[in-house]
């Protein structure tokens, strides 16, 4: 593994250097071996003896620097001075084929200085969610972090009752977090906001660096790469659960798979999060928080926009405002890809307004609404992706599919090239909660990795359709209804 650090060149004050605490009896469940390859290791290795130390935590590999590093933030709008990484260890950076710096961090590897009353590890099962809903993520082409590998550790961890423990190693472009920059502007340390900015910049954004006011531009930029990130989060059903300033990164990629779930039924007020008593991070939620989130972040930047207070106020809350727009264009142009529409009309907000509020009305599951779009937008049924005998749209839809007809009739494209591009753009296959769920249970109950296994494999190919696997995208049955989701910290 070669490592290429650049966070641990900041001053200490942005992190604690230490190592994983060893685990007793590791075993590996899975390791990502494209992603692996990506980063330049080999899987095979990563799946040896040695390599299973390393994924727990028991070796540390050559060029790497474990450090767990510090941040702050807003959980459920309530302000925490001290955050940080409370169970995962940053063992270093990579640069994978790309170009790009990855880092590569273990998640369920022991007690931090940050752990405030936690153990620092991590349950099996939320091991086992992150890997499987950060992989479906991406294979749905959406800014995420990754899953490398997981192990189990050979040891139990006590939450709500006892289960076994695990430790998942995760990559993403960095783990810096709006909540880095707000722990050192709650301390007034402009110096840190400084080198933190420039890091992001070099890191993230270089092209910002050439601007006039570089830090002005670095906080459009992370606005609207945000802005892009929430309305794909919305084009899919994601709901997050947990969009605390502390778990959103300044590289637009979504982290923290904690109580987070796909919708099934369309349910705009929809929450699956346990520790969300009252919806505030419900799906209809998000674009808001997301925005209240990027005001945080421009409070933060405040001292490095301008040297006059009034003057940085006017440049952050100019760039804030540009968000509501950004969300709306961004999520727009999605909902017309999915529903077959490459032009723009006045009426196209109102037809696909009128759609969701069909949808809520009658309950109708969301995946399957728009794949079933699909199918109907090339004027005739397609075997090799017919889904009518899992979902059928009810008959109060028909007059909007007769105004969304006329519409498509105005569109350039023929129908065989707009069906191939719909079916590209709206999966089939989701990590729908009770299969997420079943399989956490078989990996926990009955150390049966098979489910997991599977389903991983399903949602790596999302979109297309493979009569063998239809039970994947059937909706739940009323007792395979998911009502709550938890982090497992």
């Amino acid at each position: 593994m070669l490592f290429d650090n650049s966070y641990t060149q900041l001053p200490q004050r942005f992190y604690t250097r230490l190592r994983p605490s060893p685990v007793s009896a590791p075993g590996l469940i899975r390791v990502n071996r494209e992603l692996a390859r990506h980063l330049g290791i080999d899987p095979e290795w990563l799946e040896s003896s040695e390599g299973v130390e390393v994924i727990a935590g028991n070796r540390i590999p050559e060029g790497a620097d474990p450090i767990a590093t510090v941040y702050a933030g807003y959980q459920f709008g309530g302000w925490v001075p001290q955050l940080g990484d409370g169970r995962a260890i940053l063992l270093g950076e990579m640069i994978g084929s790309d170009g790009l710096r990855y880092d590569i961090q273990l998640k369920g590897s022991g007690r931090t200085p940050y752990s405030r009353n936690g153990d620092g590890r991590a349950p099996l099962g939320p091991v086992l969610r992150e890997y499987m809903v950060s992989e479906a993520m991406a294979a749905l082409d959406i800014p995420s972090s990754r899953a490398l590998a997981a192990v189990t550790s050979g040891e139990s961890v006590l939450r709500e009752e006892v289960q076994p423990g695990g430790v998942l190693v995760r990559v993403a472009q960095s783990h810096i977090r709006i909540g880095t920059f707000q722990f050192f502007a709650a301390r007034q340390d402009v110096d840190a906001l400084r080198l933190l900015a420039d890091h992001v910049i070099q890191r993230h954004y270089p092209d910002s660096s050439q601007a006039d006011n570089p830090y002005l531009t670095l906080l459009q930029q992370v606005i609207a790469r945000q802005a892009q990130l929430i309305a794909s989060w919305q084009l899919v059903g994601f709901i997050h659960g947990v969009m605390n300033t502390d778990n959103m990164l300044l590289s637009g990629e979504t982290i923290d798979y904690g109580p987070c779930a796909f919708m099934d039924a369309f349910e705009p007020a929809a929450v699956f999060s346990y520790i969300d008593r009252n919806g505030r991070y419900a799906y209809q939620n998000q674009p808001a928080i997301a925005h209240w989130n990027l005001a945080g972040l421009a409070e933060a930047l405040l001292p490095l926009l301008s040297g006059d207070h009034s003057s940085a106020v006017a440049l952050a809350q100019e760039s804030i405002d540009a968000f509501p727009e950004l969300f709306e264009q961004a999520y727009l142009l999605g909902m017309r890809r999915k529903l077959g529409i490459s032009s723009c009309a006045p009426a196209d907000a109102t037809l696909i307004q009128e759609l969701l509020s069909l949808m809520a009305q009658e309950a109708t599951d969301f995946t399957l609404t728009f794949r079933r779009l699909a199918e109907l937008a090339g004027g005739k049924e397609e075997v090799k992706s017919n889904v009518s005998e899992l979902f059928q749209l009810p008959a109060s839809f028909d007059p909007w599919l007769k105004r969304w007809y006329q519409r498509l009739a105005e569109e350039p494209q023929d129908s065989e090239q707009r069906q191939a591009e719909m079916l590209a753009s709206n999966p089939l296959f989701i990590p729908r909660n009770h299969l997420v769920e079943e399989a956490i249970a078989a990996a926990v109950s009955q150390q049966n990795f098979g489910p997991f296994h599977t389903l991983v494999e399903v949602l790596a190919d999302p979109y297309t359709y493979r009569p063998r696997l239809k039970h994947f995208a059937a909706p739940p049955r009323p007792d395979q209804r998911v009502r709550f989701t938890f982090c497992g910290t």
